[in-house]
């Protein structure tokens, strides 16, 4: 049974790592390392082989990424 969404929750978007990699630019390994380091965001395990990550948190880093090369305050 799905849980109802109430208007205040952001709809959350499960992406998989090809797709982070996609819109990062980052290989894999340099994610990993980047999550380990504290600077990228954390997965979340679904299963014993399966991991992603929300979506948003991703746009997010990439937005401060942005911000931070052009000088500007995130």
């Amino acid at each position: 049974m799905a849980a109802k969404t109430s208007s205040t929750q952001t709809a959350r978007h499960f992406i998989k790592r090809q797709a982070v990699e996609q819109i990062t630019g980052l290989s894999c390994s340099e994610i990993y390392r980047r999550i380990a380091a504290g600077t990228f965001p954390k997965q979340i395990n679904l299963g014993p082989k399966s991991v992603v990550w929300i979506e948003a948190e991703v746009m997010a880093w990439c937005d401060d990424r942005i911000a931070a090369c052009r000088g500007e305050a995130a």
